[in-house]
């Protein structure tokens, strides 16, 4: 999937179309997360994934290391984003926390939509926003929260061997995982992930929020 215009626009008429699913807050913690499509590019590498040349220009998805310091989730993949501020939209937390975490500033013209809310296990409700960041040549970890950045192309997502479901104990849902590289990422990120590959790249109406989180999550 080339990185472009046409694939822009595709993106943005499936998620218009797509009713996505709020949850109630509550007395739970809002955040938003983004769904980043830029450039695969070069530069970052996926661990155990190498990132080919014939790659250049495909479409990706960009996803971090948290920091190892941090109190929660430390050293997990995770998407760009964090808790809203006072007033604002999920839509412009997703923003801000873009730029702050990985540099990628955006105006409000990236968003192309949103995927269904997901409550964790943490104390979360995470509201998922899809964001057209295009070539974005110089992304920047920010230290105090990001370990590394990486540039997931689309293609992997699409993997025959994706999703991976397995029963834990004490859950009646199974917990969902999306096999990246030569390893795999969990639910809750991986839910995400999962729903972004059946309604942006398969345009099916696919829902997600059932799926348990692995243990390790759950604080």
């Amino acid at each position: 999937m080339i990185c472009d215009s046409d694939l822009r626009s595709l993106f943005g008429r499936r998620l218009a179309r797509f009713e996505a699913r709020q949850h109630l807050v509550d007395e739970r913690l809002h955040a938003a997360v983004t769904l980043t499509v830029v450039e695969q590019g070069f530069g970052a590498d996926l661990e155990g994934f190498p990132v080919h040349e014939a790659w250049r220009g495909e479409a990706a998805l960009i996803l971090t290391r948290r920091a190892t310091h941090l109190r929660r989730h430390a050293g997990q993949w995770a998407l760009p984003g964090g808790r809203l501020d006072p007033g604002e939209t999920p839509e412009e937390s997703a923003l801000r926390e873009l730029e702050e975490e990985v540099g990628l500033a955006l105006g409000p013209d990236a968003i192309l939509g949103r995927l269904d809310d997901f409550t964790t296990r943490s104390g979360f409700v995470m509201t998922p926003v899809v964001v057209w960041g295009g070539r974005a040549r110089d992304l920047t970890p920010d230290p105090g929260e990001v370990a590394s950045i990486h540039r997931i192309p689309l293609a992997e997502l699409l993997r025959e061997d994706a999703p991976q479901l397995t029963q834990q104990e004490g859950s009646d849902q199974p917990v969902l995982r999306m096999p990246i590289g030569d390893g795999a990422i969990a639910a809750p990120t991986a839910a995400l992930l999962y729903q972004f590959r059946e309604v942006v790249l398969r345009e099916r109406d696919t829902r997600v929020d059932h799926f348990e989180q692995p243990h390790f999550a759950w604080t």
